[in-house]
């Protein structure tokens, strides 16, 4: 699984990031490319720890989710959305794209960080698996989005 953290990976993300633009078109899902942007800040706010959205430690996530969020099975397309990450309102694309590529940048900077907190809902991760995590999760969404 690619992570986040490599230059590779970290330039990769960018690079797609950089190919959409405010008219791009979900092949899935209810999103639309500004909501997408908006919604990929999220897990990067929580491991940055700018917010960690009043989640609570989850049995259960670990259990039966947890392992999925890093590993090499890609996720299926329209899995269902934490609330906290969902959004009705419209946003705009080139607004939230700045964001997320800062907090992407921020992220890559502390690459070499060995410790990291808790996941709220999910607890302890090691570096590689965040960073994979990370990844993962971009890599799905921007594929929604052709990319």
């Amino acid at each position: 699984m690619k992570s986040i953290f490599t230059t590779e990976a970290h330039t990769e993300i960018l690079k797609r990031i950089e190919q959409l633009d405010d008219q791009a078109q979900a092949k899935w899902g209810k999103m639309n490319v500004g909501q997408m942007a908006w919604h990929c800040q999220g897990p990067l706010n929580i491991i940055l720890e700018k917010n960690d959205y009043g989640m609570k430690p989850s049995w259960f996530a670990k259990l039966f989710f947890k392992k999925s969020l890093y590993n090499d099975k890609p996720w299926r397309k329209g899995l269902p959305t934490a609330k906290f990450l969902k959004t009705q309102e419209d946003k705009d694309f080139n607004t939230e794209k700045v964001t997320l590529v800062e907090l992407i940048n921020e992220l890559h900077t502390q690459r070499d960080k060995s410790e990291w907190n808790p996941h709220p809902a999910f607890g302890h991760f090691t570096a590689d698996q965040w960073g994979q995590m990370q990844y993962k999760h971009l890599d799905h969404h921007l594929k929604q989005f052709g990319v």
